[in-house]
Parts: structure tokens; C-alpha cells; sequence
């Protein structure tokens, strides 16, 4: 694919909204933009994509987003945000991992997967999140659902038939009910999924005269449950009580065939290992809240508790065969991860009459994991037993003092962290973890109205990147008799200040950013010379510096609405173990084009890219992807979307890079080229929601 074409083409778009740009058509002068997360731009049609300062608001339920089958393929398809090949962590270009937030709760990927897309409203991207979130995180991706305020009831029921390399259904039922003071929401969902994957990987060991290369293919036979349920109880206007639980529960089959050749010296082999696979991964989480107005001294009390639990269990039966000989049984691998999160939190919240608002409050977390692995070796007829506990507690103080004066809005606050963490391995007899540290978070965010179309805002942020809870274990998969993907125990936080400045011109934004992390977590080798295993983890490397130019430009010409987002990346990562290459500016594009059509169709093409990417020590192929989706209403009730999705076949990731010596070069290809269709039928109505509740789990996206 020439990724010039569509470059080209995207510079000619770009230059005809420009050109409208200028004589703003169509656009009506709006109230001043502030920092208030809640602000969105106001236009006569409720719109897709809304922006201010870079901050994108989607509208979920009233497009043809609503029908996409699960939480984690709509956030693909939205401005700057990139989903991994595994489907495990989500990224937003030029910020890193976001936080997660469900209805103003702290939520993990898991909590995501446990959700269904037909119980979204809305979903913004923050890229500048201000300090009432929590420490972890440059950007926070906001979900709202769809609950109600007055009494109502709303049922929906969807399917979804997706052919892609295999076919994949996904079944979801949604249902909520409210009745003066109690309100009740509940969620089902059943999917039969059979994702597919391919990577290969070509690898050097100079000092040890190897030379290899692998292509490994794998078949998954998925059982997804997913379900939820909560219930909120108003006791008075400004008090309440919610309790809410939600999960999933998904079991794997799966093979995994591998082709290696392996060059050690003047020894050559070509072996093809078969990995038979059972895997299961259940998650299930719940709170508790509750809400209270003092009023003798006008303070809004929040008081709740939180509980986590996430549970894997891998079984590996592995067998090699060398040279196109006969199978021989190598390994049996039995690994199991737990973690158990339980934590509790109080915030206080004072508004003065002076537009002045004080909150202030503390979080107490505790997290206990367990990894135990049994490894069976056939050839040399023996076991090897591991097991490794984990535990961290974390005691969080903050206040946060935020106003308006004259045209100046402002928010700035401090939070400081203690965090203390313990681990080994059980039959050993000293810790190989033993931490205690405080860290100070402060934040500032000033926004100057110029007039009702313009403003600047000025942020500044000092944050923390914590390792998810199953990188600290230590479950690895067997990939072939010399490879191997493995956790670190030893991976510790990585540390950001970052800088940023916006300029808003009506509803579109142009925003700078500077960043400084220390300690970033990327991927590095391990090799082991006795077994001459090499095995790939994340570590800490030494830091990265860069800079961001972030343009996001909507537009709207009759029944045509389009949103258009640009961000140009210079970013330089350093570590003494890696080979440093200069590093590069890419460019990041995003299109979502909507046409109304007539007889209640909508028809969207979109289309992303990036260009190559060269950091100093990862290298990157350029990427172009195309989607189109045709959607129809029929009444009130009926709905039915047709989707085609990376429609040239073009999803792949190519990554280079030579660390402890070691030269590789990885290549990806994703199962995105699809059709589906999706059909809605939904009965009753649903209002505002009454729902407020907060997140006691700071650290709960780490549970995974």
C-alpha cells in the first residue's frame, strides 16, 4: 500500500476545510469555552464528535457507533486511540495508556469488556485531564451510559454476525428499570467467538552466533459471558446509596502452531511445535457507595468500597518436531495468576459562593496476588514448581481548589502517595521486592476566554505509569524450544511531567505538548546462555522526551459531517542496553466522514493512519486503514447497521529494534478485515441518569 496516495489525499480535505474555515460557514458563535470536562460545543444538530481543546466527545447511542458488537472495537475506531494486538491494553497517540472511567467510575479494560455497547451514551477522549483524576495517566477516556432519571423502563436486545477469517456472533440483552426512588440496571451477553492471529519474528544473537526466525499461527475457540447489574437508591435530593457488580467470564481452546529455524553455530534445525491450550479468565467486580449533603458547613460527603478479583489459568500441553522427524512431548505447562484488589475512599467536596470550589480526601488500597506455575519437562523427566506472592498497599491524600476569576477558569491541586511493596518467592528466604515511597502529583490548568469564539488554556501535569498486576507475575507462553514471552517482577513505575498549550477557534483546537518520562516500560531481551532460551519482557528503560502538535478539525457542510484529526509526534526514547538510532517525526491522521441520507439511512467512511515511525530504538512501518458502515432506521425500535471494516486488508505492524545486543524485527497481522451486520430492537424509553457514583479503585486499571 502507498501510503503517499492517501496522504495527498488527505492534505486536498484538509485544504478545503481550511478554506471554510476562514469564512466559518455555518458556524454560529458560541459561549466561551472553559476547562469544565462537562462543556461541549453547542451546535443546532446534535453532532457525532464534539471538540474543546482537543477533547473529543462522541456521541455513542445516536450514531452507528451503537452497533459496533463489543466496548473494545468502538474505541478503535475513535480519534488517537490504538488498541494492542492483543487486545489487552489501549493507547492514546502521543499520551500512552489512558485511565479508564465508567459513569465517573475508575474501570479497567475489564470493566470495558464486561460492558455492552448498546448501554453507552458517550464517550470522551481527555487529553488533558485535570487534577480530580487520579496520578496514573496522561489522557482519561469518559464513558457515560445510557440510565434513567425519571420512571421508565427501556429493554434492548441485539445481535451481531461478524465474518471475518472465522465466523463470530455476539448475542446482548440490556435492560433498565426506574421507579420513584429505586432504579435498576441489568446486562447479558453471550459470545461465541473465533478470533484468529499471526506474528512472525526474525532474531540475531550475534555473541552467541544464532540466527533464527519463527512464524507462529493460532485458532481460538472463545465462550464470552459478560454481565451486570447495579441498583442506585435516592434518599434525598442530594443523598444516595448504589451498590453495582459486573464481569466476565471467558474460556479458551486454542492451538497454537509454530515454524521455527533455528541456527546456533554450524547446528541447524527446523522444528514445528505444536501448543495444545486450555485458558480461562474470569473477572468480577464490585462496589459499594454512598453519598451524603452536610449541610451545617455545605459539604457534599462521598464514602465507598471497592473489590476486584481477577483470575487466570493457562494449561499448556507442548510438542516439538525436529527436521520433520516425530512429535515428541516437551513440555506441560500449568500456570495460574490471582489478584484480589480491595480498597476504600472518602472525598469532600465544598463549592463557595464565589464560584470557588474546594475538594479534598484520601484512598486506602490493598492488592495480594498469587502466580504459581508447575512446569513438566518430558526430556528430562522432571518438574519445575514457582510460586510468587505479591502485595502492595498505597495511602492517597489530595485536595484540589478550582474557580473562576473574571475570564480566567482554574484548577490546581496537589496529591501525594505512599506506596509500599512487598513480593517473593516462597521458598526463598528474603523478598525480591521490598519498596516503600512517597511521590508528590501537583497539576495546574488555566483557560483565558479572548471572546465567545476563542481561548487558550496552559496545563501542566506530573503523573505515574504503574505496571499492570500480571506483568509482576510470572506466567510466560511457550512459543517454540528457544523463544519464549514472559512478565518481569522487577518492573517498576515509570514518571511523566508534561506541559501543554491549546488554542480554541470556535470547535477546533490546535495544542502543543512537551513530555518527560522516566523509567518508560518498553520491550527488551533476555537470553538465557546455559538453556539458550531467549525470552522477550517489559522493562524499564532509561526515559523518553518528545513533543506533540495536535489539530483536530470539524466540519459541516449540508449532510455532510466529517472530523479530522492530526497529530504530529517527536518523541526519543534512550536506554544504555539499546542500539540509538536519530529518531524521526510521524504523522498520525484521522477522517470519520457521516452522510444523512435520505429515508433515515447513514452512510460513514473513515479512514486512519500513521506514517513510519522512528522513536531512536523502535522503527515502525507506516499503516493506512479504511472502514465503511451503511446504517438504517426502521421506526422507533428497529435498527440495522452493515459494516465493512479495513476494506484493502492493510492491518499489520512491523516493529524493529536491537537491544542486549540482540537485532530483531516483529511483524503483526490483525484479523481486522470484516463484514458484519447488526440488528437492534429496543422497547420503552430512557431519561437522565440519577446515577453519581465515584470509583474507589484508583489503581483498578491495573487489574489484568
Amino acid at each position: 500500500m502507498n501510503i503517499y496516495l492517501p496522504l495527498k489525499l488527505l492534505v486536498a480535505i484538509l485544504l478545503f476545510f481550511l478554506s471554510f474555515m476562514a469564512n466559518a460557514q455555518n458556524e454560529t458563535p458560541k459561549d466561551s469555552i472553559s476547562n469544565q470536562l462537562n462543556e461541549v460545543v453547542i451546535s443546532q444538530e446534535k453532532k457525532t464528535f464534539t471538540n474543546s481543546h482537543g477533547n473529543i466527545k462522541v456521541d455513542v447511542a445516536n450514531s452507528v457507533y451503537s452497533t459496533i458488537p463489543n466496548p473494545i472495537d468502538l474505541l478503535s475506531k475513535l480519534p488517537s486511540v490504538q488498541v494492542s494486538t492483543d487486545r489487552e491494553s489501549i493507547s492514546i497517540v502521543g499520551k500512552g495508556n489512558p485511565l479508564i472511567y465508567i459513569d465517573g467510575q475508575k474501570a479497567t479494560i475489564n470493566d470495558l469488556n464486561a460492558l455492552t455497547v448498546a448501554d453507552i451514551k458517550t464517550v470522551e477522549i481527555i487529553k488533558n485531564p485535570s487534577s480530580k483524576y487520579e496520578a496514573e495517566g496522561r489522557a482519561v477516556i469518559l464513558v457515560t451510559r445510557k440510565l434513567s432519571k425519571k420512571d421508565s423502563f427501556k429493554t434492548e436486545i441485539s445481535e451481531v454476525a461478524s465474518f471475518k477469517r472465522n465466523y463470530n456472533n455476539y448475542l446482548g440483552f440490556n435492560s433498565s428499570f426506574k421507579k420513584g426512588k429505586l432504579e435498576w440496571k441489568a446486562n447479558f451477553n453471550y459470545n461465541k467467538l473465533n478470533p484468529w492471529e499471526n506474528h512472525t519474528l526474525e532474531y540475531e544473537i550475534p555473541k552467541a552466533s544464532i540466527v533464527s526466525n519463527y512464524d507462529v499461527m493460532a485458532n481460538t475457540k472463545r465462550n464470552q459471558y459478560i454481565f451486570g447489574g447495579g441498583v442506585f437508591y435516592k434518599i434525598k435530593e442530594e443523598d444516595y446509596f448504589s451498590i453495582n457488580v459486573n464481569g466476565k467470564l471467558q474460556n479458551d481452546t486454542f492451538d497454537i502452531n509454530t515454524f521455527t529455524y533455528n541456527k546456533n553455530q554450524n547446528k541447524e534445525n527446523n522444528v514445528f511445535t505444536l501448543s495444545d491450550n486450555a485458558s480461562k479468565k474470569n473477572f468480577v467486580n464490585g462496589f459499594m457507595n454512598y453519598s451524603k449533603k452536610i449541610k451545617s458547613i455545605d459539604t457534599q460527603l462521598f464514602a465507598g468500597f471497592q473489590y476486584s478479583n481477577f483470575n487466570q489459568h493457562l494449561e499448556s500441553l507442548v510438542a516439538n518436531n525436529y527436521n520433520e522427524t516425530n512429535f515428541e512431548l516437551s513440555q506441560n505447562r500449568d500456570q495460574k495468576f490471582n489478584v484480589d484488589v480491595f480498597s476504600g475512599r472518602i472525598d469532600l467536596e465544598k463549592r463557595f459562593k464565589n464560584e470557588m470550589n474546594l475538594e479534598y480526601g484520601g484512598l486506602y488500597l490493598k492488592a495480594k496476588s498469587k502466580s504459581d506455575a508447575t512446569i513438566f519437562d518430558f526430556e528430562k523427566n522432571e518438574s519445575a514448581v514457582s510460586n510468587y506472592d505479591f502485595k502492595e498497599e498505597n495511602l492517597a491524600a489530595y485536595i484540589q481548589f478550582s474557580g473562576k476569576l473574571k475570564k480566567i477558569d482554574f484548577s490546581f491541586g496537589l496529591r501525594t502517595e505512599n506506596t509500599n511493596v512487598y513480593s517473593k518467592f516462597r521458598t526463598e528466604a528474603s523478598p525480591s521486592i521490598d519498596k516503600n515511597y512517597t511521590n508528590l502529583f501537583p497539576k495546574a490548568d488555566f483557560t483565558l476566554s479572548i471572546d465567545s469564539t476563542k481561548s487558550i488554556n496552559v496545563n501542566y501535569a506530573k503523573s505515574i505509569e504503574r505496571p499492570k498486576y500480571s506483568s509482576l507475575s510470572q506466567i510466560a507462553t511457550y512459543i517454540n524450544p528457544y523463544f519464549l514471552y514472559g512478565s518481569s517482577i522487577n518492573l517498576g513505575p515509570a514518571f511523566v511531567d508534561e506541559v501543554s498549550s491549546s488554542f480554541q477557534y470556535l470547535d477546533k483546537t490546535l495544542k502543543l505538548s512537551y513530555f518527560q518520562t522516566k523509567n518508560v516500560t518498553n520491550p527488551s531481551f533476555i537470553f538465557n546462555e546455559e538453556t539458550n532460551v531467549l525470552m522477550i519482557t517489559d522493562i524499564n528503560f532509561k526515559r523518553e522526551t518528545g513533543f506533540t502538535i495536535d489539530l483536530s478539525l470539524p466540519f459541516t457542510y449540508k449532510f455532510w459531517t466529517t472530523t479530522n484529526n492530526l497529530v504530529f509526534v517527536k518523541s526519543k526514547v534512550e536506554d544504555d542496553t539499546a542500539v540509538l538510532h536519530p529518531s524521526k517525526p510521524y504523522l498520525y491522521y484521522y477522517s470519520n466522514n457521516t452522510f444523512k441520507l435520505p429515508k433515515d439511512f447513514t452512510f460513514v467512511l473513515s479512514f486512519w493512519g500513521m506514517t513510519k515511525q522512528n522513536d531512536g530504538i523502535f522503527e515502525r512501518k507506516a499503516n493506512f486503514i479504511v472502514d465503511l458502515s451503511l446504517a438504517k432506521a426502521f421506526g422507533k425500535n428497529w435498527n440495522c447497521t452493515l459494516n465493512y471494516n479495513d476494506i484493502f486488508k492493510t492491518t499489520s505492524y512491523t516493529d524493529g529494534f536491537t537491544v542486549n545486543n540482540i537485532n530483531s524485527k516483529f511483524k503483526y497481522l490483525v484479523d481486522a478485515n470484516e463484514i458484519s451486520i447488526a440488528i437492534r430492537y429496543s422497547f420503552g424509553k430512557v431519561k437522565d441518569s440519577e446515577f453519581k457514583e465515584k470509583s474507589v479503585n484508583e489503581s483498578e486499571n491495573r487489574i489484568r
